[in-house]
């Protein structure tokens, strides 16, 4: 009896600790977590570099490996330079450039 409710107490527990490691379409894994962070990380440090362009403007987040750019940039451009600066970072699978473009003042 006792061993039976000690198994049952044992999966009981280890069952909710194993899923909260898995993935789901919305969720990342602990370990895919970590890969966008350093991969947003690496992303960020390029633009950074690049005299052409201000990290400051430019958001990056990263989620399963694809890479999101958003914010503004003076021209054509520095959103396509951005663009590929995150595309050459290594681990990124694809990049959603939603860098949009300052209308020129008047």
């Amino acid at each position: 009896m006792f061993r039976s409710l000690a198994t049952a107490l044992a999966i009981a527990i280890s069952v909710p600790a194993i899923t909260a490691c898995t993935e789901t379409t919305t969720q990342e894994s602990t370990g895919q977590y970590v890969d966008s962070s350093v991969i947003t990380t690496k992303v960020k440090t390029a633009i950074a570099r690049s005299d052409k362009l201000s990290v400051f403007d430019i958001g990056v987040t990263t989620f399963k490996d694809v890479v999101q750019l958003s914010g503004y940039v003076d021209s054509a451009d520095q959103k396509e330079l951005a663009g590929q600066l995150a595309r050459d970072v290594k681990g990124v699978k694809e990049v959603h450039n939603n860098i949009q473009i300052k209308p020129a003042a008047k």
